[in-house]
């Protein structure tokens, strides 16, 4: 089992900037894609960014330039998203993401919301 608690969230001007923190505990060394999505109201889940065992990560095309996903290395019991420049389109919950060989594993999430 994993466990992800996510923090950071908040509110926040447009064109400002925001740092998302995940927290993993549990059986990390069995994370394989290790990541971030978002939900807006009324909207599907989409991912924002993700990395996919030890490749370089894919990143959501409406963040792309503007958010960077870090992780500690390989432990993977910490990942993190840089926000810079955002948008009130940027607003939703964020989800902390985390996929074994067979188990999907999400965080609770933690609210961002864009605006002035």
């Amino acid at each position: 089992q994993v466990q992800l608690v996510e923090s950071g969230g908040g509110l926040v001007q447009p064109g400002g900037s925001l740092r998302l923190s995940c927290t993993a505990s549990g059986y990390t060394v069995s994370i394989i894609n290790f990541g971030w999505y978002r939900q807006a109201p009324d909207k599907q889940r989409e991912l924002v960014a993700l990395f996919r065992g030890s490749s370089d990560p894919d990143y959501g095309d409406s963040v792309k330039g503007r958010f960077t996903i870090s992780r500690d290395g390989h432990a993977n019991t910490a990942l993190w998203l840089q926000m810079i420049s955002v948008k009130p389109e940027d607003s939703g919950v964020y989800y902390c993401y985390a996929r074994s060989r067979t188990v999907t594993y999400w965080g609770l999430g933690t609210q961002v919301t864009v605006s002035s």
